[in-house]
């Protein structure tokens, strides 16, 4: 007799099923590319221009990075906007090698640390070895119990190097404070309009000076001249832009000129 179109299906087709449902494998829109040819790759950031990157280089150079494979941001850990490092991802293959100094040269948010580790490590297939903690060596120990060490460390160096960032804030700010509480002040040194100030604006404007003349007699740059002509406009209401008008202002220029 046919069997009913609506008949529940035997337990040996339910097994088939069943068998069939564990061996599929969704096709995914992120597989990473892997790399014929795995490469060395470094990656070194220091907060400040006037650092000195030497030492993480130093420490690198041991592990046969080629020069071009060698990335080097000069910004803030505080987040992963960093030109360098976005290259850098780009450029990483399945397969490829990144080595580290240090967990706080990667970055000092936690959140983000954990964010593109785990992009590097597992969308991009990336090993990463960070010099000053051997545990955090992902190609040491890849069974369950090496990662869950891995992944722990982890944890704990990404919050400590958040912590030590908000700390170097925090002392930051407790010294602008008690700098300022002691009047210390901070920014461009205020420059003062010299005294003569009158003559030179109008031996300026006259073209008898240039624009270095005029700025070297006032102890200025020729930027600093521009302002500070506003400003002793606006201070004195001058609006005259003839010797004339000047002179009349100026009575020491005016005896300079007297015959």
């Amino acid at each position: 007799m046919p069997k009913s179109k609506h008949q529940p299906a035997s337990k040996h087709e339910l097994a088939i099923r069943h068998q069939q449902a564990n061996n599929y494998q969704p096709i995914s829109n992120h597989q990473p590319i892997i790399s014929s040819h795995p490469q060395n790759f470094g990656y070194i950031r220091i907060s400040m221009k006037d650092q000195n990157e030497d030492r993480q280089v130093i420490a690198l150079s041991e592990y046969d990075i080629p020069p071009q494979n060698l990335f080097i941001d000069k910004k803030s850990g505080k987040d992963f906007n960093r030109p360098k490092y976005k290259k850098l991802l780009r450029k990483l293959q399945h397969g490829d090698m990144l080595y580290i100094k240090s967990i706080d040269r990667l970055g000092r948010n936690y959140r983000e640390i954990i964010e593109q580790w785990r992009i590097l490590t597992r969308e991009k297939g990336v090993d990463i070895k960070i010099l000053d903690m051997p545990m955090l060596d992902t190609t040491y120990c890849k069974d369950l119990l090496g990662t869950f060490i891995a992944d722990l460390v982890l944890q704990v160096l990404s919050f400590a190097a958040q912590l030590e960032r908000e700390n170097i804030l925090q002392r930051q700010a407790e010294g602008i404070a008690a700098a300022k509480a002691k009047g210390v002040q901070f920014g461009r040194k205020l420059v003062d309009i010299p005294e003569d100030f009158a003559t030179i604006y109008a031996r300026w404007r006259e073209k008898e000076l240039s624009n270095e003349q005029a700025a070297e007699l006032c102890g200025f740059s020729v930027r600093t001249l521009y302002d500070k002509t506003s400003e002793w406009r606006e201070r004195d209401g001058v609006t005259m832009s003839t010797r004339a008008d000047c002179i009349k202002k100026t009575p020491c220029y005016a005896a300079i000129s007297t015959p």
